[in-house]
């Protein structure tokens, strides 16, 4: 099967000296995707509240201007489910269309079950849909490729949710840290029913004992990536298009360069 041009991009940080310097450096650099996270902690970082109109129309231009493409990450604590959450990543959703980006990112958040989540989606998938921005899901450490393959069953039985506008982000850190799939996230990927579409990716590292958002190829990949390389044979089967998002602001910034560097020969490699 052959793949499409993948876009490789980073996100915002709150661990960034100020918080366009991701940004910056995605230009300089020549990146091709960026997402914006809602992740300011204690009054640093990111967050979409701190945007007015003006900036955003800056960020749309230079996005058009640079030719990247941009996602949205809602706040993880922004849990659909309560319409406090739902309502956060309404705001999400309003910044993505400001912006010009093509998809706003959410967790999955089990305490309504599969079910229950599904129709939480309902009214974010509604306000997307006029921008056809699409809704990724995100697996959490908590998350079971068993409960997203529900989740998916009970969106393929609404009248509401059109085919593509929800997919799940596949985030390998995570499931590697999942107890269902502990140092297997290649595992978790392969339990994903063939309905349940993979829309966007997060590539980041651990070695199974925390959320450590290694770059890749500094973690146990940099001594085999065969995982590695198993992942994009996987994904380039189930004809993934999405944006590859690398998770992580490292000191020094060269590190991400070097990561997409990487990643390009191995996205070579297997197409």
């Amino acid at each position: 099967m052959a793949w499409p041009f993948l876009r490789i991009g980073n996100q915002t940080a709150f661990s960034a000296h100020h918080p366009d310097d991701p940004f910056r450096f995605a230009i300089e650099q020549g990146f091709d995707a960026f997402e914006w996270f809602n992740d300011k902690r204690h009054g640093w970082g990111w967050c979409q509240e701190d945007v007015d109109d003006y900036d955003r129309e800056q960020i749309r231009q230079l996005g058009e201007k640079h030719s990247i493409v941009f996602s949205v990450h809602a706040r993880c604590q922004a849990n659909i489910n309560t319409p406090q959450g739902r309502d956060d990543v309404l705001r999400s959703i309003e910044f993505a269309k400001d912006i010009g980006a093509v998809l706003v990112n959410v967790y999955y958040h089990g305490d309504q079950g599969p079910q229950g989540f599904a129709a939480s989606l309902a009214p974010l998938v509604e306000a997307a849909a006029p921008a056809n921005i699409r809704i990724s899901v995100e697996n959490t450490v908590f998350v079971s490729p068993h409960e997203l393959n529900e989740l998916f069953a009970a969106l393929d039985a609404t009248d509401w949710c059109r085919p593509g506008a929800v997919g799940v982000c596949f985030d390998m850190g995570h499931a590697n840290l999942c107890a269902a799939t502990r140092y297997d996230y290649v595992g978790f990927l392969n339990q994903l029913e063939s309905n349940v579409p993979i829309i966007h990716l997060h590539v980041h590292e651990n070695w199974g004992d925390g959320d450590s958002h290694l770059p890749l190829f500094t973690g146990p990949a940099a001594q085999d990536d065969s995982g590695v390389r198993t992942m994009l044979g996987i994904l380039r089967e189930r004809g993934y298009d999405g944006l590859i998002i690398m998770e992580q602001w490292p000191q020094p910034a060269d590190q991400l360069i070097t990561t997409r560097n990487r990643l390009r020969e191995l996205l070579h490699a297997v197409s």
